[in-house]
Order: C-alpha cells, then structure tokens, then sequence
C-alpha cells in the first residue's frame, strides 16, 4: 500500500536495530527523507546505507535522547538540513529491570529507565513541535509496550514508564491537535527477535524444564491470534499512523501483539 510518504521528513530515534531498523527501512521503502538519531552512529550506518540505496535522503545525527539540550541541537539541524519535520518516531528506550519485584527495584533503576523512556520521548516531542506548529502539520508517533496498558509483575519500572508515555502521549494529543499535529501511541506486544529467542524463551524453558519450541508455543498461546508479533507487524502499525491514512486518529494506543492488551 502507498501511504503518500514520498518526499516527506521523518526522525527517527533508535534505528540502528529491531523495530527501529525495521521502521526506518518501512519509511525508505515509501521514499520519505530520514533523520536518524542515537547515541552510537556508527552501528546506525548499516541502516542508513540501505535506505540510500533505496533512494532516501538520510542523515545520521549523535544524539542522547535524555539530554534537552541536545535534542533541541537535533531539530535545529534537522529543519536546516531538510527545511521542515513531518514525523517524529520515538523508539529508543530501554527495558529496565526484569524479574524484580517493586519492592526490589532500587530508586536509581526505577529513575534509569523512567528517565529513559518518558523524559526521552518528551525532550524529542518539545523539540520538534515548534517546526511542526510553523508547517501547521505533524505526525508523533511513540512506541510504548502492552505492558504499560495491563502492567507487569516483574517489570514494575519498565511498566511504569510506558504508563507514563500513554498518558505523554493522550495530553500532547489534546494540546498539538488545533495545530494539525497528530499524536499517537504503538504498543508492541512480545516481539519475536534475539531477546525473545536468547533471553525470553530460555529462562522460561530452563524454569519449566520444557523445550525452546515448546516455551516460544506457550507465549504464542498467550494471544488470541497464536503468534508472536514480528518487528515488521510493529513498523506497519508506526507507518499507518505517520500518514494520512489515519489523519483522523489522535491520542490513541494501538496494540499490535496479536491479542493480548485489548482481549
């Protein structure tokens, strides 16, 4: 499908690998012009590279989402360069602690990764609405998780922060809509990748004493559509909300994760 993305500019925070990788190449594919920012820029070369080739336009920009002032660097050279923002896409952030109760999850790792995930998120978004507001058009689109829509034992912190970037994200919407900017929110359930297949499906195999294939089947069961989310689901989702085919919907969470935070 051609969601109309040629030409338009797109910033993306953490597109080295993963979902991140796989929504920028989803961006290139529709011929939109890319901002790529994180904090190692070599390991987001290999990306940059394959949507050169595709015919993107694609600077790489050194950028510690958590630092204000280095965000608003980023815009600033994102409008010289390109002249305009037509997308933001948060998905840098982290996964904090996991398997930790609340009541085991020091202060300064609660801190870490709320910091990460929502003060990150907000320093992108305040960068960037100015440039929005100019052009009197933007899509923001952040990447949360389903465990900030039904919470988590075990990831108290991690859940916390994709709590906070839902309601981030719903008040932004409120405030940015007369200005044509919409905003919304994916939520990707398990996602099938290294961390699923290195960390996720052994830990669960070696507690129950069950094989690989058989922990992955139980994860899969979990949702109503019996798969694990690929990060190609995921990009999909983020490339529907970055365009005009949605310019009616602002400020809401759409899970893509087969079935599991809405059912």
């Amino acid at each position: 499908m051609d969601f109309d993305l040629k030409g338009r500019v797109a910033v993306i925070t953490g597109p080295a690998k993963g979902m991140g990788a796989a929504v920028t190449r989803k961006f290139a594919k529709q011929g939109t012009d890319l901002a790529l920012l994180g904090r190692d820029t070599a390991a987001i070369e290999p990306v940059a590279d394959e949507c050169r080739a595709l015919g993107s336009k694609v600077i790489i920009i050194g950028c510690d989402i958590t630092d204000e002032d280095v965000c608003q660097a980023a815009a600033r050279q994102i409008d010289r360069d390109f002249g305009r923002i037509d997308a933001l896409i948060n998905v840098a952030g982290g996964t904090g602690p996991i398997g930790k109760t609340g009541a085991q999850t020091t202060a300064e790792e609660f801190d870490q990764i709320v910091h990460l995930n929502m003060r990150g998120p907000f320093n992108m978004v305040r960068a960037v609405v100015p440039i929005m507001q100019r052009q009197r058009y933007g899509k923001i689109v952040n990447v949360g998780g389903t465990f900030g829509m039904r919470g988590r034992s075990g990831r108290l912190a991690y859940s916390s922060s994709k709590w906070g970037l839902r309601g981030l994200t719903k008040s932004f919407a409120l405030e940015l809509g007369a200005d044509n900017i919409n905003v919304n929110c994916v939520a990707p359930g398990m996602v099938d990748g290294p961390r699923f297949r290195d960390k996720v499906v052994p830990e669960m195999a070696g507690r129950l004493e069950i094989t690989e294939d058989e922990a992955a089947r139980i994860h899969a069961d979990d949702y109503a559509l019996k798969r694990i989310s690929t990060d190609e689901d995921v990009a999909n989702g983020v490339l529907f909300l970055a365009s005009d085919v949605s310019r009616q919907i602002t400020g809401v969470d759409l899970p893509v994760d087969g079935g599991w935070a809405a059912l």
